[in-house]
């Protein structure tokens, strides 16, 4: 590392651990913060306090530049191994169109879950053709759309395929298919979906297709999966699998020509894994009442104690794992494909492409989500409420809680932080239930917290700013900022959120 580099670096830990410095978990959970978010958070002439004035709290900020490198990663893991690859973004991980702008960019697909998010990719001029609906639910109008503009449409069921072929004999265009499959074994057991055709159905599956008569009009172009976690033996099993499945749809006289195996590629939240096994070994001494509780009422997140011990499992997501996104890609396409061969070996001699759907690891590092405090009080536990303007729902996904450190942003200078007490307590929402904590683990502010702060938490874009949104109470929705790094205007409001905007091509 050159001098030059060793001063920049040296530079951005110094703006990291300055923004660190107010808030720490308790044991601390260190984020992974990008350039840019320190750079934002960092730099006083962008004023973060008037944007949160202007929108409104909380506030999501985002940035595409992320999603494209991310995407690129991919791409080159793909490339080193000579293989037909395309990633398609999942829009179900944020609803921002700057991040359909980015992917369409690059060349990269769109992943969408309903007609509203298939309208709006099409309307943002992204050609069909790279365009997959993987909706869980399939309205007729929604099928009619992908029919009409030749998106590809991955089929879950004998009633979803029927409502196809219905809607085929009506029209004169292709329709153009995937079969989506689950049930794949795996170390002697079925893996568990509740998407897709069994991998035993394949045959009947055929057989209804080439007994309709409008069987020219269907065309199935590809086979798709989509697993639960993120084991990538699994995938491996499922891809072996698919692999005979391919051959057999060839030679049936379908035209396959790509495999896609979904999303649920990993991703790292946190720096330090030494931090994340600590906050898990303390946490289950909490639950046995061997120390200070580190979750609200010693909340278990998916673990309970019995006359036995602990019992369960962790109900979140996990937030420090190894290997991530391009590496854990990249030992898939290197397992063994059952014929003697890679995994990309054999994609590369059916000439099959290969696609992906991430969306919570193509937008690692593209947001973070911003809200004010709006009051500060002790309860008699000693802990202290610290009352945000937002509510748990516009930073949470189905899991238990955000296990990262949040960042304070103070309103007070640097050198009057010695006027401010430390204390420790939670972050609470704007719900009226008893349950509204935005996050259960029980923080330290080492310079006090105070009304008119700022809280921010980092690497919000995947699924916790939009997944589980909710206007209860008639609060509105969080705005969403998109920062653009231009010096003369860096931030505009993302085309979501404008009213009656006009979606160019």
């Amino acid at each position: 590392m050159s001098i030059v580099e060793q001063s920049s670096t040296s530079i951005q830990d110094a703006k990291i651990n300055e923004l660190r410095r107010w808030c720490e978990g308790m044991p601390r959970l260190d984020a992974c913060l990008e350039p840019w978010m320190v750079d934002v958070l960092n730099d006083h002439t962008i004023e973060v306090r008037d944007l949160v004035e202007r929108y409104g709290s909380p506030l999501h900020v985002v940035s595409p530049a992320p999603l494209t490198r991310n995407v690129h990663l991919l791409n080159d893991v793909a490339a080193d191994r000579g293989i037909w690859f395309q990633a398609f973004f999942a829009r179900k991980a944020n609803k921002c169109l700057t991040f359909v702008e980015a992917a369409n960019q690059i060349s990269a697909g769109i992943d969408v879950a309903s007609e509203q998010e298939c309208r709006q990719t099409l309307d943002l001029g992204v050609p069909p053709e790279n365009i997959i609906c993987t909706a869980a639910i399939k309205s007729s109008s929604l099928i009619q759309l992908c029919v009409k503009q030749g998106a590809t449409m991955a089929i879950d069921n004998f009633d979803e395929l029927k409502q196809v072929i219905h809607i085929a004999s009506s029209t004169d265009t292709p329709v153009e298919v995937a079969l989506r499959l689950s049930g794949f074994r795996h170390d002697g057991n079925k893996l568990h979906s509740r998407f897709g055709f069994d991998v035993d159905e394949i045959t009947m599956v055929a057989d209804t297709l080439r007994e309709s008569p409008e069987a020219e009009r269907i065309r199935v172009r590809g086979i798709h999966f989509h697993l639960d976690g993120y084991c990538a033996d699994q995938r491996v099993s499922a891809i072996q699998q698919c692999l005979p499945i391919v051959d057999y749809l060839r030679s049936c006289g379908h035209d396959i020509w790509f495999l896609d195996i979904g999303g649920g590629l990993p991703i790292s939240y946190l720096e330090d894994e030494r931090q994340w096994n600590e906050f898990w070994s303390t946490h289950r001494e909490a639950l046995l009442g061997n120390t200070s509780p580190i979750t609200y009422r010693n909340h278990g997140l998916g673990l309970h104690r019995t006359a036995e011990g602990i019992h369960g499992e962790r109900n979140t997501y996990p937030y420090y794992q190894s290997p991530v996104r391009e590496q854990w890609f990249a030992e898939i396409l290197d397992a063994d494909s059952r014929e003697g061969i890679s995994i990309a070996a054999a994609l590369r001699d059916r000439t099959l492409q290969l696609r992906c759907e991430p969306g919570r690891s193509s937008l690692a590092g593209c947001g973070m989500t911003i809200a004010r405090v709006e009051f500060t009080k002790r309860h008699h536990t000693g802990d202290w409420f610290n009352g945000l303007s937002m509510n748990r729902t516009q930073c949470r996904t189905g899991s238990d809680d955000f296990l990262v450190d949040p960042i304070v942003l103070p309103q007070t200078e640097p050198r009057e932080s010695t006027q401010r007490q430390p204390i420790a307590g939670y972050l609470v929402g704007a719900y009226c239930t008893e349950s509204e904590l935005i996050q259960l683990r029980r923080l330290h502010f080492p310079h006090g917290i105070s009304r008119g702060d700022l809280v921010v938490f980092p690497n919000t874009a995947g699924y916790f700013m939009h997944f589980l949104e909710s206007r209860s109470h008639q609060f509105p929705l969080a705005q969403n900022v998109v920062f653009n790094g231009s010096p003369l205007s860096p931030f505009c409001l993302d085309r979501i959120d404008v009213p009656d905007a006009t979606i160019d091509p």
